[in-house]
């Protein structure tokens, strides 16, 4: 009985070996895979009314590169995806319309009148505001962010492809 045991091993070690390099190369393609997505250059989708005229209601995937902020390479006018500072759970995409130690003055509320406020930008932080002023949700309500929280820059749009290119 153990003979054949034996046998039946020595059979499929080949096959057995050939499949775990199999799967070898399947699981560091996949951490390859994983490691670009999150640390180099992902596609996002994004869609909502606070970047509008400049993104679609509809919804629109960038391409968007996680490298940038790492070495402090963000500037005024960048399109970023951003942490949320009320619910971690979520992305949003903005506009960079401040660094710091900016002085900003902004309506403190468009939809109601034209007060005023101004605001310096904190060391450390950044202040994101959406394109569309009376539909975004952002440092206006929170105030200045922490780059911390700044996950990339927005490169291109890449669909619809009627809309491809820059998002200046």
């Amino acid at each position: 009985m153990s003979m054949r045991l034996l046998n039946f091993l020595k059979q499929w070690r080949g096959t057995a070996k050939e499949a775990f390099e199999n799967v070898s190369i399947v699981a560091k393609f996949l951490c390859l895979l994983h490691v670009t997505d999150r640390y180099i250059i992902s596609t996002t989708h994004v869609h909502g009314p606070s970047m509008l005229p400049t993104l679609n209601l509809t919804g629109d995937v960038i391409l968007a590169e996680h490298l940038s902020h790492r070495f402090g390479k963000i500037g005024l006018g960048d399109v970023v995806l951003v942490r949320s500072p009320r619910d971690p759970n979520r992305m949003v995409t903005k506009r960079i319309l401040g660094l710091e130690g900016d002085r900003l003055t902004f309506s403190a509320d468009p939809l109601v009148g034209d007060a005023s406020v101004s605001v310096l930008v904190p060391k450390g932080h950044v202040w994101i505001q959406g394109d569309n002023l009376y539909a975004s949700t952002d440092s206006r309500h929170f105030g200045p962010i922490p780059y911390s929280l700044i996950e990339g820059k927005a490169l291109l749009r890449v669909w619809p492809p009627e809309y491809f290119g820059s998002l200046r």
